[in-house]
């Protein structure tokens, strides 16, 4: 972990999902605004990598073989570092051409959701606790619909 908070890892990424020096900086310093803002100072650890990466982490950590886009492993500790995270690039192309943004901000959606599950939110049982915090800094950030609310679009169309 950086000595300034949160840390940004990034994979050994093919080619033509390489990210820029520029999309590196934006999400080095949206790992350090969440960190603040989002999980009261506490940091993380977030490895941007591929499909096969997230794959296989499902696999050994949570028995799923598919890749997913984002994975949360929550800190044991009480107190100090978050825990960790791990990003599909991949993914984050994918649903960002799908809904029509950038994959930088993709990447910074599934970010914040991954940090809100590190803080204990499970949208899965909160009765939309959840949804609404991610809403809520979304918003602030000036994020796209954010990932909670598009899975409940999806689920709900035709």
């Amino acid at each position: 972990m950086s000595p300034d908070g949160s840390t940004v890892l990034f994979g050994a990424l093919p080619n033509q999902s390489k990210l820029t020096l520029t999309e590196k900086r934006r999400l080095k310093s949206f790992a350090q605004v969440l960190s603040q803002e989002v999980a009261n100072g506490r940091a993380f650890t977030c490895l941007i990598t591929t499909d096969d990466e997230l794959r296989s982490l499902n696999s050994q950590f949570l028995r799923h073989d598919y890749a997913t886009d984002v994975l949360s492993f929550p800190s044991d500790a009480a107190e100090g570092e978050l825990g960790d995270l791990a990003i599909s690039v991949n993914r984050a192309e994918v649903q960002a051409r799908e809904f029509g943004h950038t994959r930088t901000d993709e990447i910074c959606i599934l970010m914040l959701h991954g940090v809100l599950h590190l803080t204990g939110m499970d949208h899965e049982a909160d009765n939309g606790e959840m949804a609404r915090a991610e809403g809520k800094w979304r918003d602030q950030f000036g994020l796209p619909t954010s990932l909670i609310s598009r899975s409940t679009l999806t689920r709900s169309a035709p």
